[in-house]
């Protein structure tokens, strides 16, 4: 039989086999290991704080997407035990009359399956913010898109819900012989769960309609709110890489090379350490026109090899090392997050580098998270409440946001929340970054200390 996400059978008369069954006994390892306070739904104490606010913080985000992923590592534990579970309680066996300690355990992941489903559910159904949340990818913790969506889906489906039903009815024939079988003390705590949950059991056939009626709105508020933010995202991707690739007419003559050439990259180079800030602009480029303030763009300065092994931090498995052209920076452009070297990142006409307050052990660790961002796409709607697609800016907000002290917030530009280069100066300042260098601005040379800071001020508060 069938039972929320998998398949239950069970017996009866089998007491003496059922006692030496391992099957048994670890399933009923695995109902306990799952049925304690903090397995039984996600608790997010900040739910309330980012709903208010309309987004998650990266730490907060990180938080939520763990909280999820052990929440799907425990469900398919209790589905596994299902599964080990279905050859036990199969009508060659004996059918549920004669194998009851094995429909017993069954019946109890079953119940934990449905009952730690529709927590989740409850909880993401008041605070929309986190359904949409967890119906995010995240490679890294290995949860695929509209994991939520399929859950919420499988708890409401009419089918499973009957059989649950008539999974419940046989257990409430047979309580007394339940709570009367002697299997051991493990066996005896998941009849204990059982009798605990079964006023919860109770209200579950009464409920299936209402549930399938809130998956329907669901599904559908979710159906028509992907089509609209595929529709919009795709106007901000083709007009984003439009702009990506035009300049502004009469700024700089055709043909005209940047302002920083290879001199001062080589010494910009030996000024940086892995972790700094680098804010950077090209003069004649046309989104200069649609972003506010002077600086408009940032990538995060990983460090050479060299310095990455003195930190003791790595970079993932499988990228290119290029002997004549290192992979130092991390960015976000049209092509997406990428690292790449210094030519490419500093052709341009003017920068500013900013060092983050962090002790080395902080740094390491930052980096290293930071380095799990490679490969995500461009976000082309500057959307920042999601981490499947980042901007350039965002990259340095994943990055930094919860590292020790440090704490941006988002505010609102051109309609949406995001963290435009400006601000990022701004807040960064705020939060202890320091002024390692400036060049271009005014002329092209680079100045670093106070007179590198005093030139930053400038260039913002000319605008």
């Amino acid at each position: 039989m069938s039972i929320v996400d998998g398949t239950i059978g069970t017996g009866m008369n089998g007491t003496s086999d059922s006692d030496h069954d391992p099957r048994i006994r670890r399933g009923c390892r695995a109902v306990l290991g799952a049925a304690g306070p903090a397995r039984a739904a996600i608790e997010v104490p900040f739910l309330g704080d980012a709903s208010g606010r309309g987004y998650f913080t990266p730490d907060e985000d990180e938080s939520v997407r763990t909280r999820y992923a052990r929440f799907l590592g425990t469900r398919a534990a209790l589905l596994s035990t299902l599964a080990s579970l279905e050859a036990a309680c199969a009508p060659a066996a004996g059918g549920w009359e004669r194998r009851l300690p094995a429909f017993t355990v069954a019946f109890a992941a079953a119940c934990l399956l449905l009952q730690q489903a529709r927590e989740l559910v409850s909880l993401a159904a008041a605070h929309p913010l986190l359904a949409r949340k967890l119906d995010e990818p995240s490679p890294v913790h290995g949860i695929p898109r509209k994991t939520f969506a399929r859950l919420f889906r499988t708890t409401t489906d009419p089918l499973r819900l009957m059989e649950f039903r008539e999974a419940t009815a046989f257990y409430e024939k047979h309580r007394s012989e339940i709570a009367g079988l002697e299997c051991g003390d493990e066996f005896a705590a998941v009849v204990c769960f059982l009798e605990s949950g079964h006023p919860w059991l109770g209200h579950r056939g009464r409920d299936i309609v209402v549930r399938r009626a809130e998956y329907g709105w669901f599904s559908f508020l979710r159906r028509h709110r992907s089509a609209w933010k595929k529709s919009v995202f795709g106007f901000f991707e083709v007009s984003g890489r439009m702009i990506a690739e035009l300049r502004q007419p009469g700024v700089k003559a055709p043909g005209m090379p940047k302002r920083v050439g290879a001199g001062l990259r080589e010494r910009a180079l030996k000024l940086a350490r892995p972790g700094d800030v680098f804010v950077t602009r090209h003069d004649d480029a046309l989104s200069n026109l649609f972003l506010p303030g002077y600086w408009p763009h940032a990538a995060l300065f990983i460090g050479n090899e060299a310095q990455r092994h003195t930190l003791g931090v790595e970079m993932p498995p499988g990228i290119a090392r290029r002997a004549r052209d290192p992979l130092v920076f991390l960015e976000s452009k049209k092509d997406g997050v990428r690292f790449r070297p210094a030519d490419e990142t500093l052709e341009v006409d003017a920068f500013v580098i900013l060092r983050p307050p962090l002790d080395r052990g902080q740094l390491a660790a930052t980096l290293a998270e930071a380095m799990r961002h490679e490969g995500k796409l461009y976000d082309f709607s500057f959307d920042f409440r999601n981490a499947d697609r980042l901007a350039c800016t965002e990259v340095v907000y994943r990055t930094y946001h919860g590292a020790g002290a440090i704490a941006y917030s988002l505010v609102e530009a051109g309609g949406r929340l995001c963290l435009p280069a400006e601000e990022l100066i701004a807040q960064s300042l705020q939060h202890g970054f320091r002024v390692v260098a400036a060049c271009g601005i005014g002329k092209n040379a680079i100045v670093t200390g106070t007179r590198a800071e005093l030139q930053l001020h400038a260039s913002r508060s000319a605008l």
